[in-house]
């Protein structure tokens, strides 16, 4: 996309306290007891804006993104904001990266003076952002699913003026719970499995189009795995506590985790995807492979992020307790994003203003498909226009 503007790139840190038990993140000499944030603003030069886009991801950085560059480049000021977790999920903790979050929109605000702030949550940054605005609006949280202190009710969190949920999932657990490979019968030997629930293995006498009832069992298997790694995270935090000692987290691996049946049907919530594939290549690969969904991950973490259960960022219900204006954008040509997942949210949206659009062919990148991308662009200008949060 063309654009009729020199946007700016600025390099923003920013810092703040935080009293942990220990850390769980890497950093520099000399941070201990701080937090430390990175982002990138970008700003066309000479257009002057009182509202700023925030896009941000739990553990992800957007700024080589197209869909933030493209906002930026119709006039808009935008910041990609990145999580204490950038580019490494391990040991995220949702609710410290929504304290993240929060730290970002207050900058935002009493510093750089912007008098409106959007949240626009782009694939994993959808839950991020309608939790967010939910315990900015609503706040409840004061422990993680560990029981560990974090006081999001006390945290003061600014709420946003508006979300746009844009190509965006309900939250990273449930996108794993559909992804989590149910033929796994042993977590210490992937190598031990349940052939007919092996979506990969040939000898599987269930092949597609799987029928309704396969689909039933291989879902409810799934969330039974799920289940029974949080039963086992749980009950290991509870023996470290116990013991008492130096000891307080350990990591783990979860072997197969891509495994999502509508990846090799594509009859199953049929869209516009390309079939047999996914958005980080041939899916079969990416189940056994060091990408994967919470491939490596640790006990609070799990609890935190990827267990249904527990995750403080489920944007099913998060959603529900938000009344700020919504926009809900479903690229109907997602090969990462199930046409369910922002189906579904828009119709537990509790805000009396919402509006939901399906972007028609577009991919979860938008990669080479200039068309979409201004579609994309100019229907959120509009959006927000209409609510005096962009100049028309």
């Amino acid at each position: 996309m063309s654009s009729t503007f020199n946007v700016q790139a600025e390099w923003v840190h920013l810092q703040y306290n935080e009293q942990a038990a220990f850390t769980e993140t890497y950093g520099f000499s000399g941070n201990q007891g701080a937090i430390n944030l990175e982002a990138i603003r970008f700003r066309p030069e000479g257009q002057a804006s009182d509202t700023l886009l925030v896009f941000m991801h739990p553990a992800s950085t957007l700024q080589l993104l197209p869909v933030p560059r493209a906002m930026a480049d119709t006039g808009a000021h935008v910041l990609c904001a990145a999580s204490r977790y950038a580019k490494n999920d391990t040991a995220l903790i949702m609710e410290k990266v929504l304290l993240d979050l929060g730290a970002y929109i207050r900058h935002a605000k009493t510093v750089w003076g912007y008098r409106h702030v959007v949240l626009v949550g782009w694939s994993g940054g959808g839950s991020l952002a309608v939790s967010y605005q939910a315990e900015a609006e609503d706040p409840q949280v004061t422990e993680t699913p560990a029981g560990d202190a974090v006081d999001l009710k006390g945290a003061g969190l600014i709420p946003a003026d508006a979300v746009i949920f844009q190509a965006a999932h309900l939250s990273r657990a449930h996108l794993l719970s559909e992804s989590l490979d149910p033929s796994v019968s042993d977590e210490l030997d992937p190598d031990t499995r349940d052939v007919e629930l092996d979506i990969y293995d040939q000898r599987n006498p269930n092949q597609p189009p799987y029928s309704a009832e396969y689909i039933a069992s291989y879902r409810a298997a799934q969330l039974a795995r799920m289940q029974r790694i949080t039963a086992w995270a749980r009950q290991r935090l509870q023996v470290l506590k116990e013991r008492d000692t130096g000891e307080l987290e350990r990591g783990f691996i979860v072997h197969r985790t891509f495994a999502d049946p509508r990846f090799v049907d594509p009859t199953l919530d049929p869209n516009d995807r390309r079939p047999y594939w996914s958005y980080m290549g041939n899916p079969e690969t990416v189940n056994t492979g060091p990408v994967g969904l919470a491939r490596f991950t640790t006990l609070r973490s799990w609890l935190s992020q990827w267990s249904l259960d527990d995750t403080c960022a489920n944007g099913l219900k998060a959603v529900a307790r938000m009344r700020a204006p919504l926009l809900v954008i479903e690229n109907s040509a997602d090969d990462a994003v199930p046409a369910t997942h922002p189906q579904t949210l828009f119709a537990a949206a509790a805000s009396p203003d919402k509006q939901f659009h399906i972007i028609r062919g577009a991919t979860h990148y938008y990669a080479g498909q200039a068309d979409q991308m201004t579609e994309a662009t100019k229907l959120i200008r509009v959006w927000l226009a209409q609510r005096d949060l962009l100049p028309a």
